[in-house]
């Protein structure tokens, strides 16, 4: 005996939906540009970084 769950795909998609609105709804500008500019700044850190290591395991 088996217990399989099936969700219609109406309720996945409204709560997917739903939980989206909501966080666009409370996101401001403000976070979005400081979560642009830390991940821009953690990208050059890790490229720099993964640059060091190389020219250190080269020599």
């Amino acid at each position: 005996m088996s217990t399989q769950h099936h969700i219609e795909s109406g309720t996945v998609f409204g709560t997917v939906t739903g939980t989206a609105l909501t966080v666009v709804a409370n996101i401001g500008s403000q976070d979005v540009i400081k979560t642009v500019i830390l991940a821009a700044i953690g990208a050059v850190v890790s490229f720099g970084v993964s640059l060091f290591l190389k020219w250190i395991f080269r020599r």
